[in-house]
């Protein structure tokens, strides 16, 4: 499939570009930065629509021109570009960036009748990632039922996006699905930062005891892009296991208590719930904490 994907030069946008890259997609990296190798790659400021629109529907490069038959349209739009989380500059240029540049995405997209949209939300919409203190979920494990209230800039603009991406999928028909991405791990980060979680799990909590692999993130992004007729969908993206070396019933006791749990979890089964991803579109993520620090 043409796919065009905004911020492939991120953390997470660069290994789900080259993992969707391996599986044959061509992929047009649509971001402010540009690796000089990448010579499939569009360089744009996403918070003009003018130049949004424009890079959605012009050549990208040599080898489309020697067709003769004009622009190829593109399969399906993956927005990752943002700004990554709050306290990186003011609130409020976090929210304006992340609210417009997905409206502008999304608008352009469904414009030009391209019928797949996979937009970057994140796990920090339920409310605790960047809470001031300790708030703790509703229930467990944090289904994508659970209440979306967030305290902090970021969270709130992902929010919106979702009721924004909610409004386009109801007026247009096309398929838009929201990952509600967990905390991303690059396979170098294991043995960089998991043993200090081994030791102290309470530096968990934010993210739920969760993660996901960057390289499983390309995954679920495939999954989505070879998955039609949705409609409207979020789903939680997670590993299957949980970022820290203690069980699952040992984590609830000693971070969770007074929480209700609405189902059995096995031993060391995250708490970030991705049942609807796996039942739905066939996530099945393969890389993790223990092959790195326990291989």
């Amino acid at each position: 499939m043409r796919i065009f994907f905004t911020g492939g030069s991120g953390k997470a946008g660069k290994h789900a570009v080259a993992y969707l890259r391996a599986q044959g997609h061509h992929v047009i990296n649509a971001d402010l930065v540009i690796a000089g190798d990448d010579t499939n790659a569009v360089q744009i400021d996403l918070m003009d629509f003018g130049q949004v629109i424009g890079a959605m529907s012009q050549f990208v490069d040599f080898a489309e021109l020697d067709t003769g038959s004009g622009v190829p349209r593109y399969d399906a739009v993956v927005h990752f570009a943002a700004v990554p989380r709050v306290m990186i500059g003011t609130d409020g240029v976090c929210f304006a960036a992340n609210t417009q540049t997905t409206y502008n995405v999304i608008e352009a997209a469904t414009k030009l009748g391209i019928p797949k949209i996979i937009f970057a939300s994140s796990e920090t919409t339920y409310g605790i990632c960047f809470a001031d203190g300790e708030v703790k979920p509703d229930f467990i494990p944090v289904t994508e039922d659970h209440p979306t209230v967030p305290h902090d800039s970021y969270a709130m603009s992902k929010v919106c996006n979702e009721a924004t991406a909610r409004s386009f999928q109801a007026r247009t028909g096309a398929d838009i699905y929201g990952l509600r991405i967990n905390n991303v791990i690059e396979p170098h980060e294991y043995a960089q930062n998991f043993p200090a979680f081994m030791a102290d799990p309470a530096l968990r909590r934010r993210n739920i005891f969760a993660y996901i692999d960057a390289r499983d993130l390309g995954h679920m992004v495939d999954c989505c892009v070879r998955t039609d007729g949705l409609g409207y969908q979020v789903f939680n993206v997670a590993n299957d296991d949980c970022s820290v070396n203690i069980s699952s019933a040992d984590v609830a006791t000693q971070f969770y208590q007074g929480v209700p749990q609405t189902r059995e979890l096995g031993r060391f089964e995250t708490f970030y719930d991705t049942t609807k991803a796996k039942q739905m579109v066939g996530f099945a993520p393969k890389h993790g904490w223990r092959d790195s620090l326990e291989g």
